[in-house]
């Protein structure tokens, strides 16, 4: 499959909506946290996948804000899962040159959950083949927010006037300062919707929404995606100027 994409024409960042765990499990009459098991193999092997074919930038939309309010029993396996993950992945990441970095609240998460995701960003952050990013405890709304009153308190300090505030000077101050913003955005289960998911980021990013449930997402459909994807014309707003024949623009 590798071979019917062009190298030249991957996307330089990936972003995905990981959805569907709970209703995989409910479908086989499973606990939902057996489809949030199983759904972290759906992890590894797309992160793999995007190594492998050298992609560097993929985040995973795995824990939103609002997250928060599902059942505690579910939160805290979820947590678990977390965990497990960040601890057996670490030498993976190291091997093949990842480095683990995670948008979102961190301080919100249960303490053994945030020493081991800071233990291993740490671990990696030397890593540059790749750059993997886990939303976890993620809002777009509110990493917009934290990001206008980090301006503003700029302002407040005399460090940056308002006449200088441009769409670069917010882009610096979101989670993702420094990375490119994503050019292709996949959710799975068919929900046409972003869910406060990259919304500053995602303005010009190619949509792909797959009926597909999480757990049930393959290597082989992600590959389909990003022929498709290269199939697509970007043209950001503007308009291809065509010649005709006589030569005059159109």
């Amino acid at each position: 499959m590798k071979s019917d994409i062009s190298q030249a024409r991957l996307p330089a960042h990936v972003a995905v909506i990981m959805d569907g765990n709970g209703r995989w499990a409910k479908r086989r009459l499973m606990n939902r946290i057996k489809g949030h098991e199983k759904g972290s193999q759906t992890v590894r092997t797309i992160v793999s996948t995007c190594r492998e074919i050298q992609i560097p930038f993929l985040t995973l939309y795995a824990f939103s804000t609002e997250n928060w309010a599902r059942p505690k029993s579910e939160v805290s396996a979820l947590m678990h899962l977390l965990k497990k993950f960040l601890v057996s992945e670490q030498d993976e990441m190291m091997e093949k040159g990842i480095c683990l970095k995670v948008l979102g609240q961190l301080e919100r998460l249960p303490e053994d959950v945030r020493n081991q995701a800071e233990e291993t960003m740490a671990a990696t952050c030397h890593n540059h083949q790749m750059t993997l990013n886990l939303a976890l405890s993620y809002g777009s709304r509110r990493e917009i927010t934290d990001a206008v009153q980090m301006v503003a308190k700029k302002i407040q300090a005399g460090e940056l006037a308002v006449a200088d505030i441009s769409e670069q000077v917010v882009a610096d101050h979101l989670y993702t300062a420094g990375m490119p913003d994503p050019d292709l955005v996949i959710r799975t289960s068919g929900e046409f919707r972003l869910s406060n998911f990259l919304l500053w980021q995602s303005a010009y990013a190619e949509i792909f929404v797959t009926h597909t449930l999480w757990p049930d997402f393959t290597k082989e459909e992600f590959i389909e995606i990003l022929t498709n994807y290269q199939k697509r014309d970007r043209r950001f707003g503007k308009v291809e100027c065509s010649m005709p024949s006589d030569g005059s623009p159109q």
